[in-house]
């Protein structure tokens, strides 16, 4: 019995010692070349011409986006905050409080809903077309503190779409602000 304990103890530590050889060989023969600097580099910007570098086109004032805004447009964009607002009169509050009558309605205004202190402490103010499009852009830039967990709308049009499409969810929707 002694005898077939030694021949597996002598099986399993030939096997381990076979595949740490396997390994090391392994190891030597594909090393990885590490780089001088870790990380990779990024792209650089392009080379300034003659003329200077170009900045950056800023978006266009919202008031002049609203003036080719499409509310059709907007209402399809909002399908992704169905997920956390309801869109109809009488809505349910869920993750985020509903949003009918949101456009020039005060901030952190409505009953039931618990809001973020940072949101709260903006209550006074009105959800007007430019405050709405920089809450659109980037909710957690324009609001330090906001709760609300969405990165944002990038692209300037399709903002203003949702900014029209918003207005148009009241029984009498307010003027939009003309350029």
């Amino acid at each position: 019995m002694d005898i077939e304990t030694n021949k597996i103890a002598g099986a399993a530590l030939s096997t381990l010692l076979v595949v740490m050889g396997l390994n090391m060989v392994a190891g030597i023969a594909f090393a990885p070349h590490k780089p001088a600097v870790p990380g990779f580099d990024l792209p650089s910007a392009e080379p300034a011409s003659a003329a200077g570098a170009a900045a950056p086109a800023a978006d266009e004032p919202i008031v002049v986006r609203l003036a080719k805004a499409d509310p059709a447009k907007g209402e399809k964009a909002v399908g992704a905050c169905k997920a956390c607002h309801t869109f109809e009169k009488g809505g349910a509050n869920k993750i985020g409080p509903h949003l009918y009558d949101v456009y020039a309605r005060p901030k952190a205004s409505v009953d039931g809903f618990a809001y973020s202190a940072a949101l709260k402490g903006k209550a006074g103010e009105k959800w007007e077309a430019e405050q709405l499009d920089g809450f659109l852009k980037n909710p957690k830039a324009y609001l330090p503190g906001t709760i609300m967990a969405f990165a944002g709308i990038s692209r300037p049009d399709t903002r203003a779409d949702v900014v029209a499409y918003l207005n148009t969810l009241a029984e009498a929707p307010k003027p939009l602000p003309k350029p």
